[in-house]
């Protein structure tokens, strides 16, 4: 159903427009320079300011664990007190 409205709008006169709103929401948060703005004690907050939602979190004996991105590449957080209490990244640019 998304996939049908999604398709009709590009084909609309305003497709370029609607092409280019979905583009722009697609911008690459997992790179480098976004990961070396992260710093413990950071709250939830602003690390969803900096990264956008989570793909995943866990929580498991007081500590929230969440992932951006995936196997490829991607970024941890470890929350403890919502508050970062430790970082973690591989394969960014």
């Amino acid at each position: 159903m998304i996939r049908n409205r999604l398709l009709r709008a590009l084909g609309s006169p305003f497709g370029p427009l609607v092409l280019a709103v979905l583009l722009l929401g697609c911008t690459d948060k997992l790179s480098l320079d976004n990961y070396n703005q992260l710093k413990v004690g950071q709250s939830d907050d602003e690390v969803k300011l900096i990264l956008g939602d989570p793909a995943r979190c866990d929580e498991m004996i007081g500590v929230r664990s969440c992932v951006w991105g995936g196997d490829e590449r991607g970024i941890k957080v470890a929350f403890m007190g919502g508050q970062v209490a430790l970082l973690s990244a591989h394969n960014l640019k």
